[in-house]
């Protein structure tokens, strides 16, 4: 069950609210306990095998921190606390890398290790660094005395529970007890569908129009020459903002149904000036973990101008390799990573730059990256870059012959290799990239928006339509990481 989905949006999520808010009438508790049992339902729809694994490590890590807040002695809290990091990295460990550890070893030795084609557990990168975050700030006696049904809630709670945010603990777990959010809130409720509905659309409306583009460009990397190299790169920098951008609107949107609200982890990235900028606006929450519990523990930049670049090295190293286990995601990582380190040692020099060109530079590097963490491979990656720098051809659409000052451009046209043909891409990716850079985003919008009749046909139109385009329903890139 996906959030773009007729089950979700027709059956589960009115069955769950209504329900919710019937509890609350009978017992706070209670509703909690069906809020809980809801998420775990939620979550078991795609593969009931894995309902025990996501159970277990709850238990296993609400009982690590509750001890870690109560042990006195710190040397029996730093060996329970490496204990409960253990078991967290070697879950994820297991699932998500086991398999391409096992792939290189064989490589590199010449060994015939079994490669097991483990399937990735869904939300277990999300849900293993939230409790990551819980076990640390309960050894630093940052966190208070919460029930096991808070906890709980705190990490499976459905809106945020397969691609996030990363919420912590101070930011959640106090809602779940807060005796105001168990009245229906009209506001809530009208700001959530709001902020819903936009991205549904996102999602439904445009994101999965450029993953055709995007994806039938992938698949013909060898052909692709210089106008085709830049319209698959662009589809798939596309896709990516609005669904990643769509599943983050969906999950604060149905949140705010429940009255809680979740942390903001997307902000209008391709509007920032540069890649320090590009990372406080995307996938936030993820930033701000590997922030607070790996570079400021590593010294941060407090030891150094060169341990602080190592530093910055090492957490976009972490960033690639939580997204994907592939050498290109590893890259990936890293290449924002010296991006990072240049920056640092740009504004350290005191240099400036003109805003439009910072902005020009910083979009084009970080289209360009994303070649890395789409490409399949590394060969298909340097395909689609050499295509984008020219170097396999100029030839341009057929569909601009027709255009004569064109013709006296070239006379090298082709059939361009879209169903849609040229125009119809070309134009959408412009509009595309006029509302990613230049519009307001959702969350912006929910701050000032005063419900009235306009935007309820507003919301109203933007339901219908993506309700008309569920027939196609597709997963949000996200779940794969």
């Amino acid at each position: 069950m996906i959030f773009n989905s007729f089950e979700f949006i027709f059956m589960f999520l009115p069955i769950v609210f209504v329900l919710y808010y019937l509890f609350n009438k009978i017992n706070f508790t209670l509703s909690k306990i069906w809020l809980l049992l809801s998420s775990l339902f939620f979550y078991s729809w795609w593969n009931p095998s894995y309902l025990p694994l996501i159970l277990s490590s709850l238990l296993v890590n609400f009982f690590i921190g509750t001890y870690l807040g109560k042990i006195k002695k710190i040397g029996q809290k730093k060996l329970l606390l490496t204990i409960g990091i253990i078991f967290n990295v070697s879950l994820l460990g297991y699932f998500k890398y086991y398999d391409f550890f096992v792939t290189n070893l064989n490589i590199a030795f010449n060994t015939n290790f079994n490669v097991l084609h483990l399937i990735l557990p869904l939300a277990i990168s999300f849900y293993t660094f939230q409790q990551i975050a819980y076990l640390v700030d309960s050894y630093r006696n940052e966190t208070k005395e919460y029930n096991f049904l808070n906890y709980a809630l705190f990490v499976s709670f459905f809106p945020q529970l397969i691609a996030g945010p990363i919420v912590h603990h101070s930011q959640v777990m106090s809602q779940f007890d807060n005796s105001h959010n168990r009245k229906i809130n009209y506001k809530n409720i009208g700001l959530g569908l709001f902020v819903f509905s936009v991205g549904l659309f996102k999602k439904v409306g445009i994101a999965d129009t450029f993953a055709v583009w995007a994806n039938k460009g992938y698949g013909m990397y060898e052909n692709l020459t210089f106008v085709d190299s830049w319209m698959t790169s662009l589809a798939y920098t596309f896709q990516l903002y609005f669904d990643f951008s769509g599943y983050s609107d969906m999950a604060i949107g149905a949140g705010l149904l429940f009255n809680i609200v979740l942390p903001m982890n997307f902000n209008s990235p391709y509007k920032a000036l540069n890649i320090q900028d590009f990372w406080r606006r995307w996938h936030i929450t993820l930033s701000g973990f590997l922030t607070k519990y790996i570079y400021i523990p590593l010294g941060g930049n407090r030891k150094g101008p060169i341990r602080t670049y190592i530093n910055i090295l090492i957490i976009f190293f972490v960033s690639g390799f939580w997204h994907g286990a592939g050498w290109t995601f590893i890259v990936w990582g890293l290449m924002h990573g010296f991006a990072s380190v240049v920056n640092r040692l740009w504004s350290k020099a005191g240099f400036t730059m003109n805003k439009l060109l910072a902005w020009f530079i910083t979009f084009n590097f970080v289209n360009a990256t994303w070649v890395f963490f789409r490409a399949p491979s590394f060969d298909v990656a340097i395909e689609v870059l050499k295509g984008m720098a020219g170097l396999k051809g100029f030839a341009l659409p057929a569909e601009l012959s027709e255009y004569s000052f064109i013709q006296q451009l070239t006379s090298d046209f082709y059939q361009y290799p879209l169903d849609e043909g040229f125009i119809k891409p070309a134009l959408i990716t412009l509009i595309g990239f006029m509302v990613a850079v230049f519009a307001k985003n959702s969350l912006e919008l929910k701050e000032t928006i005063k419900p009235n009749w306009t935007y309820a046909i507003y919301v109203s139109a933007l339901i219908v339509y993506s309700v008309f385009q569920l027939q196609k329903v597709t997963e949000f890139l996200y779940f794969n990481f």
